[in-house]
């Protein structure tokens, strides 16, 4: 295997953090998830004859915009507080439904040590959620946003499905994913990471791995780089990438339980499982860069610019800070990036 480690410039997130108890009523709620998950029913296109008799061309034009596609973190709509159908429609509904996590610690969780019985889901995309609610109604009412949790597997179905408005899920921008879904423009940039126990001999994303069993998640793009450089010989042929799971912290759970003897995940989930248990930690530099959108459908454009002017202004005014020091500051560090979301570019038009 020859080494596979792109550097980005991107600093790595701290290791040596202080463990947080109840990972395993963290494992359980992560099971919970996914039952939610089961009643959001995934997607799939009716397939007529006049729709198979250009299937060909069909598919050679998604084959032309995959290959055209570069920097798909720029593609998203100039920001607007222009209102189209699909903000009218999610005002008349009265509240925005956003997808989210309930398992992922300072991201989108539920605190499985809190002893408030009624206590809410919490992290920086949750508050990033609620911000998008509040500016979109004008309205800071609790009422103005309800939640469904989904895994990393119904991110994208439950937006073409309209079971959510937008997905808020650490939900990596992606070319492939672009021919599904719109995104907005970054709001977070992180790198792909090896995950592993203090004492493995496992050094980072390269020849270490060899013999090893590595974990992912089901439609992320960890399992596509794995495949990926499985498919091109980047990745050596004695790695076993065959356990795939549902949601990130499963990967974690295998870890612990020693079926499985490193995870790869984006850098910054991988830092918040590592504060999760302290026996665990970051291996090696992050790979090429990832940036997190907010995502929702195609021609929610409106949407889509308004989420944009939202983002420009929760970076503005300081609340991007503030969450980050609040939630991933203390896995990640003040200087992660620096501490600011990356510079939106937006595609002309």
């Amino acid at each position: 295997m020859r080494g596979i480690r792109a550097r980005t410039g991107l600093t790595g997130p701290r290791t040596g953090l202080r463990g947080w108890g109840g990972v395993a009523a963290m494992a359980f709620v992560c099971a919970l998830a996914v039952v939610c998950a089961l009643l959001l029913p995934r997607a799939a296109g009716p397939h007529t004859a006049a729709s198979a008799a250009g299937g060909g061309r069909t598919a050679r034009a998604a084959q032309a915009e995959a290959d055209a596609c570069t920097d798909p973190q720029d593609q998203s709509v100039p920001p607007s507080t222009a209102e189209g159908t699909a903000i009218a429609a999610i005002k008349k509904r009265g509240h925005l439904s956003v997808g989210v996590d309930q398992n992922s610690f300072n991201w989108g969780y539920r605190d499985p040590n809190s002893t408030d019985k009624n206590v809410q889901l919490e992290g920086f995309d949750i508050d990033l959620a609620r911000r998008l609610a509040k500016d979109i109604f004008n309205d800071s009412d609790p009422a103005r946003i309800r939640f469904q949790a989904i895994p990393t597997t119904e991110r994208v179905p439950a937006i073409r499905k309209a079971r959510v408005d937008v997905v808020v899920r650490t939900m990596t921008i992606t070319c492939d994913r672009l021919k599904d879904v719109a995104f907005s423009a970054p709001y977070f940039v992180t790198g792909q990471q090896v995950l592993a126990p203090k004492s493995s001999d496992i050094t980072g994303y390269n020849d270490t791995l060899d013999g090893k069993k590595v974990c992912s998640a089901k439609s992320s793009t960890a399992l596509d780089r794995l495949t990926a450089d499985r498919k091109s010989g980047e990745l050596a042929s004695s790695v076993d990438i065959s356990t795939v799971v549902p949601n990130q912290l499963d990967c974690l759970v295998r870890l612990q339980l020693g079926q499985v003897d490193a995870v790869l995940t984006d850098g910054a989930l991988a830092a918040s499982q590592a504060a999760q248990d302290p026996t665990v930690e970051l291996k090696g530099d992050p790979l090429t860069p990832e940036y997190y959108g907010v995502a929702m459908k195609k021609d929610a454009t409106d949407l889509e610019a308004r989420v944009n002017k939202i983002l420009e202004d929760y970076r503005k005014d300081g609340s991007w800070a503030d969450s980050y020091r609040k939630w991933l500051a203390p896995t990640l560090g003040a200087d992660f990036g620096p501490a600011m979301p990356p510079e939106p570019h937006y595609r002309a038009g």
